[in-house]
């Protein structure tokens, strides 16, 4: 993990799917299940679409709050 990737969670967009257009951040957690099970795309967003599920998945969500609103710098 990066520095700036709980930023970029907060602010990138889902590129692809069903929940396109929604913040990595605010993807369900069905959702990030799926991609566990099945395998996280190659890339950037695969990489952050796995950080989102164990953030998820271990409860921590709410250490992201502080982090919305914010740009990248």
């Amino acid at each position: 993990m990066k520095p700036d990737d709980l930023v970029k969670l907060v602010n990138r967009r889902m590129p692809f799917g069903k929940y396109e257009g929604w913040l990595v951040a605010d993807l369900p957690g069905p959702y990030l299940n799926w991609f566990a099970r099945e395998g996280f795309p190659p890339g950037e967003i695969g990489e952050l679409l796995h950080l989102m599920h164990e953030i998820d998945h271990n409860g921590l969500g709410e250490l992201l709050e502080p982090l919305r609103g914010k740009t990248r710098g």
